[in-house]
Protein backbone atom coordinates (compact mmCIF):
# COMPACT_ATOMS: atom_id res chain seq x y z
CA UNK A 1 0.00 0.00 0.00
CA UNK A 2 2.80 2.36 0.84
CA UNK A 3 4.26 1.94 -2.71
CA UNK A 4 0.93 2.78 -4.32
CA UNK A 5 0.50 5.47 -2.28
CA UNK A 6 4.24 6.81 -2.76
CA UNK A 7 3.07 6.34 -6.57
CA UNK A 8 0.04 8.29 -6.16
CA UNK A 9 1.28 10.92 -4.64
CA UNK A 10 4.46 11.45 -7.25
CA UNK A 11 1.65 11.14 -10.23
CA UNK A 12 0.06 13.90 -8.54
CA UNK A 13 2.92 16.61 -8.03
CA UNK A 14 4.24 15.61 -11.28
CA UNK A 15 0.16 16.55 -12.97
CA UNK A 16 0.51 19.22 -10.40
CA UNK A 17 3.54 20.76 -11.93
CA UNK A 18 2.78 19.80 -15.40
CA UNK A 19 -0.14 21.94 -14.83
CA UNK A 20 2.04 25.14 -13.29
CA UNK A 21 4.31 24.96 -16.58
CA UNK A 22 1.71 24.64 -18.39
CA UNK A 23 -0.28 27.48 -17.40
CA UNK A 24 2.87 30.01 -17.26
CA UNK A 25 3.81 29.19 -20.62
CA UNK A 26 0.38 29.81 -22.21
CA UNK A 27 0.29 33.01 -19.71
CA UNK A 28 3.99 34.01 -20.98
CA UNK A 29 2.71 33.25 -24.88
CA UNK A 30 0.14 35.51 -24.72
CA UNK A 31 1.84 38.66 -23.10
CA UNK A 32 4.28 37.88 -25.73
CA UNK A 33 1.55 37.94 -28.38
CA UNK A 34 -0.05 41.25 -26.75
CA UNK A 35 3.48 42.87 -26.73
CA UNK A 36 3.81 41.36 -30.05
CA UNK A 37 0.31 43.03 -31.29
CA UNK A 38 1.29 46.34 -29.64
CA UNK A 39 4.32 46.77 -31.20
CA UNK A 40 2.79 45.55 -35.07
CA UNK A 41 0.03 48.04 -34.17
CA UNK A 42 3.13 51.03 -33.40
CA UNK A 43 4.85 50.10 -36.61
CA UNK A 44 1.78 50.45 -38.74
CA UNK A 45 1.04 54.32 -36.72
CA UNK A 46 4.37 54.91 -37.94
CA UNK A 47 4.17 53.71 -41.63
CA UNK A 48 0.52 55.91 -41.40
CA UNK A 49 2.45 58.83 -40.41
CA UNK A 50 5.49 58.51 -42.71
CA UNK A 51 3.11 58.01 -45.64
CA UNK A 52 1.36 61.20 -44.22
CA UNK A 53 4.28 63.07 -44.12
CA UNK A 54 5.46 62.12 -47.79
CA UNK A 55 1.64 63.07 -49.34
CA UNK A 56 2.55 66.84 -47.49
CA UNK A 57 5.69 66.75 -48.93
CA UNK A 58 4.91 65.96 -52.62
CA UNK A 59 1.89 68.11 -52.03
CA UNK A 60 3.93 70.87 -51.92
CA UNK A 61 6.32 69.68 -54.19
CA UNK A 62 3.73 70.11 -56.73
CA UNK A 63 2.50 73.50 -55.61
CA UNK A 64 6.29 74.74 -55.80
CA UNK A 65 6.29 73.25 -58.97
CA UNK A 66 2.83 74.75 -60.14
CA UNK A 67 3.92 78.27 -59.06
CA UNK A 68 7.47 77.71 -60.83
CA UNK A 69 5.84 77.00 -64.11
CA UNK A 70 3.34 79.59 -63.81
CA UNK A 71 5.95 82.17 -62.68
CA UNK A 72 8.05 81.35 -65.82
CA UNK A 73 5.28 81.48 -68.40
CA UNK A 74 4.79 85.07 -67.70
CA UNK A 75 8.36 85.93 -67.95
CA UNK A 76 8.47 83.92 -71.07
CA UNK A 77 5.61 85.90 -72.53
CA UNK A 78 6.66 89.14 -71.27
CA UNK A 79 10.74 88.33 -72.50
CA UNK A 80 8.87 87.70 -76.17
CA UNK A 81 7.06 91.06 -75.90
CA UNK A 82 10.66 92.11 -75.09
CA UNK A 83 12.01 90.58 -78.19
CA UNK A 84 9.08 91.55 -80.52
CA UNK A 85 9.20 94.93 -79.66
CA UNK A 86 13.31 95.29 -80.44
CA UNK A 87 14.57 98.35 -82.57
CA UNK A 88 17.66 96.11 -83.81
CA UNK A 89 19.57 93.14 -83.80
CA UNK A 90 21.87 94.55 -80.70
CA UNK A 91 18.74 95.07 -78.57
CA UNK A 92 17.15 91.55 -79.52
CA UNK A 93 21.02 90.25 -78.21
CA UNK A 94 20.93 92.47 -75.40
CA UNK A 95 17.66 91.04 -74.10
CA UNK A 96 18.46 88.03 -75.00
CA UNK A 97 21.45 87.67 -72.99
CA UNK A 98 19.92 89.59 -69.86
CA UNK A 99 16.44 87.34 -70.30
CA UNK A 100 18.91 84.00 -70.35
CA UNK A 101 20.93 85.34 -67.58
CA UNK A 102 17.88 85.84 -65.57
CA UNK A 103 16.12 82.60 -66.43
CA UNK A 104 19.25 80.73 -64.82
CA UNK A 105 19.43 82.38 -61.97
CA UNK A 106 15.55 82.05 -61.08
CA UNK A 107 16.03 78.15 -61.82
CA UNK A 108 18.98 78.09 -60.17
CA UNK A 109 17.17 79.87 -56.83
CA UNK A 110 14.00 77.36 -57.76
CA UNK A 111 16.00 74.32 -57.52
CA UNK A 112 17.61 74.84 -54.59
CA UNK A 113 14.38 76.04 -52.77
CA UNK A 114 12.85 72.50 -54.16
CA UNK A 115 15.88 70.69 -53.01
CA UNK A 116 14.85 72.03 -49.28
CA UNK A 117 11.28 70.88 -49.59
CA UNK A 118 12.45 67.58 -50.79
CA UNK A 119 15.05 67.11 -48.15
CA UNK A 120 12.50 68.29 -45.35
CA UNK A 121 10.21 66.30 -46.85
CA UNK A 122 12.16 62.84 -46.46
CA UNK A 123 13.32 63.75 -42.93
CA UNK A 124 9.93 64.13 -41.65
CA UNK A 125 8.75 61.04 -43.79
CA UNK A 126 11.44 58.86 -42.25
CA UNK A 127 11.31 60.60 -38.75
CA UNK A 128 8.35 57.90 -37.02
CA UNK A 129 10.24 54.87 -39.06
CA UNK A 130 13.54 55.77 -37.34
CA UNK A 131 11.81 55.90 -34.20
CA UNK A 132 10.29 52.54 -34.74
CA UNK A 133 13.49 51.53 -35.56
CA UNK A 134 15.29 53.03 -32.43
CA UNK A 135 12.78 50.68 -30.23
CA UNK A 136 13.33 48.17 -32.08
CA UNK A 137 17.35 47.98 -31.38
CA UNK A 138 16.60 49.55 -27.73
CA UNK A 139 14.41 46.53 -27.62
CA UNK A 140 16.35 44.19 -28.96
CA UNK A 141 19.47 44.93 -26.34
CA UNK A 142 17.47 44.79 -23.73
CA UNK A 143 17.02 41.14 -23.81
CA UNK A 144 21.26 40.48 -24.61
Amino acid sequence: MAAADAAKNTVEQFTAATNVAFKDGVEKSLAAMNEMNAHSKKNLEALVASATASAKGAEALSAQAMAFSKSMFETNVAAAKSLAGAKSVQDVVELQTKFAKSAMETYMAEFAKMSETMSSSVKESMKPLNERVTAAVEKFQAFR
